[in-house]
């Protein structure tokens, strides 16, 4: 397994240097581990390996898959999802739909993933190795508004399987339910358990992981809100309670808020941590790690209660890592960084064995901007200051009356480097959409077909972007710093877009030949 997990860290394109690492160098690391939006994670161990998987909602391929040997350096190695399901309602783009809050665990023998789609129901894909294949989606339980799943195990092999509500779907929240599985955990029963309700004092309590320790069954769950919350933790001899609370971990006065929901996780030589996510805003989720002792059978989270931000590594001798970002695009697989913002219509565009990434124009609806647009090739933030330089040749076609591609930075509004061609002639423009006027600025006419675009991502995600010809002398593009935004429940993204105003037969491109980041 450690061989082919090997292979797909090297052929995602990862084997170069980071912009943000978490290891320090001397024994210690700095938090975030990963400064990057990868919400809501869950993380098991397997023998000396540890796996995550995240939320990743409209964003497709799905529910990411990420390995680390220490907690701190970890690599994204895959996805488990290929297209979302119901395929034809994922064609479109359905912002903040799909993968919600996942659980990851291991079972007999399988690789076990645990997701819900608030609109549709519970899902469980599984793999006998981390890397797949995953088998196709389960229903488990159908229904609207159901969330966070977390499946167990007891002792005497029996199933069940926790979860939580979506206000915004069920019309109920704030408490959370425990149902019982079939022994394999492919369907859910109908003598849902309503085991804790936070209504009073918990308000907004979500996220529950199960576990069992000493004799305990503990129901680790964030509570108050994502940006402003807590952790809470619930304890109790029966598994269907009556449990006993307890706030384990607080903001206090760090400036780590939430903190929100996460995974418990043992060591090998037993020492305990925590992984969770802190809300950035326009950076997204980050992934935080805090050490987790034990007194009176509770878990004590962090330095007394408090986030840290510097701390002893758990394992030490393991290779500095962090999840992909920069892609050359020699290899005729597509770098595990990038999603489209929808399920994937090969026409949208694929790699090549020509040292690039093809993306090809899709026709745009007639809204006038491109939020809705499913051909968008991003990935993720990867840290809070960064710049992203990208060579591209291109080509339009010249029979159709308008299109488009572009560098751009999205969320809830974007703004991108474009190529626009007019009447025969190609120009450069710096294009803005705020959420309700899209604006245009022509900066030059392009004479060839090959163009470098630079994103600079200052701290507060201000963006600054040029362009250049010969990939030396960059021009700003932009008089003012445009203010990233977060999308609906994501961070900002980077990446492509190519849009036509017409139906064809042979669409205009662009041929991506490299994406690179630096400090």
């Amino acid at each position: 397994m450690r061989v082919l997990l090997f292979l797909l860290f090297f052929l995602s394109g990862v084997a170069q240097a980071q912009v943000r690492v978490a290891d320090n160098g001397d024994g210690t690391y700095s938090n975030p581990v990963i400064h990057a939006d990868y919400s809501d994670p869950d993380v098991i161990r397997v023998g000396e390996d540890y796996y995550m998987v995240s939320s990743s909602f409209n964003f497709v391929p799905g529910l990411p898959v990420l390995h680390s040997r220490d907690l701190v350096n970890w690599s994204l190695i895959g996805h488990a999802l290929a297209e979302l399901t119901p395929s034809v309602h994922f064609k479109k783009v359905r912002h903040g739909e799909g993968v919600w809050a996942p659980a990851l665990r291991y079972y007999k023998g399988r690789f076990r993933i645990y997701y819900p789609d608030p609109d549709f129901g519970i899902y469980v894909t599984t793999a006998a190795d981390i890397a797949g294949p995953w088998t196709d989606p389960v229903l488990v339980k159908a229904g609207k508004g159901f969330i966070d799943p977390c499946p167990f195990w007891d002792d005497d092999g029996r199933a069940y399987l926790s979860y939580a509500f979506a206000g915004s779907r069920a019309g109920v929240k704030s408490v959370l339910m425990l149902v019982s599985m079939n022994d394999e955990g492919t369907r859910a029963y109908a003598d849902d358990v309503m085991i804790f309700d936070g209504q009073k004092d918990h308000p907004t309590v979500e996220g529950p992981k199960v576990y069992k320790r000493n004799g305990y069954y503990y129901l680790s769950a964030p509570a108050g809100g994502v940006a402003t919350g807590w952790q809470l933790v619930l304890r109790a001899r029966n598994i269907y309670g009556p449990y006993e609370e307890k706030i384990v971990l607080r903001q206090g006065d760090t400036p780590v808020n939430g903190p929100h929901q996460g995974a418990w996780v043992d060591t090998p030589g037993g020492e305990w941590w925590f992984l969770h996510f802190q809300d950035k805003d326009a950076y997204g989720r980050v992934v935080h790690l805090q050490p987790m002792t034990w007194e009176d059978n509770w878990p004590v989270i962090g330095i007394d209660g408090q986030p840290v931000l510097r701390y002893k590594k758990p394992l030490q001798g393991f290779p500095v890592a962090a999840p992909a970002e920069s892609d050359e695009f020699n290899l005729p697989q597509t770098g595990l960084q990038w999603q489209w913002a929808a399920n994937r219509e090969t026409v949208f565009g694929f790699p090549s064995s020509g040292g690039y990434f093809r993306l090809n124009t899709l026709k745009a609806d007639s809204s006038g901007h491109l939020y809705d647009f499913p051909n968008f090739f991003s990935q993720k933030f990867p840290a809070e200051e960064f710049t992203a330089t990208t060579r591209l040749e291109f080509s339009f076609n010249p029979r159709l009356k308008t299109e488009q591609l572009g560098f751009m930075v999205k969320g809830y509004s974007y703004a991108f480097a474009g190529l626009t061609r007019r009447n025969g002639v190609n120009y450069v423009t710096y294009n803005e959409w705020s959420g309700k006027a899209a604006r245009q600025e022509t900066l030059g006419e392009i004479r060839g077909n090959t163009v470098y675009f630079r994103v600079k991502v200052g701290k507060g995600a201000l963006c600054d972007f040029y362009y250049s010809e010969d990939g030396v002398h960059f021009t700003k593009m932009n008089k003012t710093p445009f203010p990233a935004q977060k999308g609906h429940w994501v961070g900002a993204r980077i990446g492509y877009i190519a849009a036509r105003s017409e139906d064809t037969n042979d669409s205009g491109f662009m041929n991506i030949d490299w994406f690179r980041t630096e400090k």
